[in-house]
């Protein structure tokens, strides 16, 4: 049973959501040979006020 954990800044849309974990299941599946029904990918969305780069938060880089 492989599990999948994404972390990445919220925004993306439901639509882009869904064709992600779509994506993922199918090349773990393929790279792995686990059935699709047993892949369990988990995403977690962080606001970009939660979240830096080089001790910059994501947040602030869009006031540049």
């Amino acid at each position: 049973m492989p599990i999948v954990h994404i972390d990445l800044i919220a925004g993306r849309s439901q639509e882009q959501l869904k064709n992600l974990v779509k994506d993922v299941t199918d090349a773990v599946s393929k790279n792995t040979g686990a059935p699709a029904e047993h892949i369990h990918v988990i995403l977690s969305e962080m606001q970009k006020n939660r979240y830096s780069v080089g001790g910059v938060l994501k947040s602030d880089e869009e006031a540049k």
